[in-house]
């Protein structure tokens, strides 16, 4: 019998970083996600195959359920030791699918390109929770580490207004359908950003953020408020300015659209994946001159 899962992508428009404080994040799920497709099979182990959206194998290796129960690490392969650890905590959590199975072949399916950024790992997270039954947030907590508001939008087909209270995730389902969505595009900055390695970051800098965590919440609910591009576009730019002084970064216009007729703010890890552009006129033509070819009008990603 064949079993077939399916998880959203995201995309976190304020509150990246600081929401690992405890300040308050809106999030959008998009219309690109991750399919988990399980079958039984034989022999103790797992057949694994990873297929990236344009239909290319990007990981493919057998892993038996020695390997899994003994956490195994493999030198040569960061991609198979990182997946054991995923289905090690989830075996701590759920030890029944390798103490009662007999063997799986498991297919995941990316619908955007992995490079994108918009939830390789989370949506694997998720898929694999709702597979063996446990917790998404806690295997999360287990493996990957991170605020948990990627796992959210994984779970739900509509914006929502995510923070973490003592340590505890609260995920609110909030409308979002602003009229001026036509002004909006996501750009990809040609690059993937490591989440781990800029959440790592961030603790580093062991800045006392306190203080802010009302201002950034104050920006967060008037973004989700806004009722016009104008009011909207300032929210976005406020959120900017602040988080480039808790970060001690340049913000990505003042690096790499310093010209831009519009408001631009980045979307999760500073540096790479994607940024929200809104602008008067269709950017399209600007970001593709600068050498950013996949600009997607807000319409074609958010659900």
């Amino acid at each position: 019998m064949k079993q077939t899962f399916y998880s959203n992508g995201k995309l976190l428009i304020t509150g990246e970083y600081v929401v690992l404080d405890g300040a308050k994040a809106f999030a959008l799920p998009t219309k690109f996600g991750q399919y988990l497709i399980v079958e039984k099979a034989e022999g103790k182990l797992i057949e694994w195959i990873s297929y990236d959206s344009d239909g290319s194998i990007w990981f493919e290796n057998k892993i038996s359920f020695l390997e899994i129960i003994q956490k195994a690490t493999f030198e040569s392969d960061s991609v198979k030791t990182t997946l054991v650890e995923i289905l090690h905590d989830a075996y701590l959590m759920n030890p029944d699918y390798i103490a009662n199975g007999s063997g799986y072949r498991i297919k995941t399916e990316l619908t955007f390109p992995k490079k994108w950024g918009l939830g390789t790992s989370s949506t694997l997270i998720n898929n694999i929770a709702q597979w063996l039954q446990i917790d998404a947030f806690a295997l999360l907590k287990r493996s990957f580490g991170g605020s948990g508001y990627d796992v959210a939008c994984a779970q739900n087909d509509t914006a929502i207004l995510y923070q973490l209270v003592n340590d505890k995730p609260i995920v609110k389902s909030v409308p979002f359908n602003p009229v001026f969505a036509d002004k909006l595009f996501f750009v990809y900055l040609n690059k993937k950003q490591n989440s781990r390695n800029a959440i790592t970051s961030y603790f580093g800098k062991n800045n006392s953020i306190d203080r802010s965590l009302t201002i950034f919440n104050d920006i967060t609910h008037k973004v989700m408020d806004a009722k016009d591009p104008k009011e909207f576009a300032i929210a976005l730019q406020q959120h900017e300015i602040e988080l480039s002084v808790v970060l001690e970064l340049t913000t990505v216009k003042e690096v790499l659209f310093p010209d831009f007729n519009g408001v631009i703010k980045s979307l999760g890890a500073w540096g790479g994946d994607f940024v929200l552009s809104i602008s008067k006129e269709n950017p399209k033509s600007y970001f593709e001159q600068k050498g950013y070819e996949v600009v997607i009008p807000y319409a074609d990603m958010i659900l």
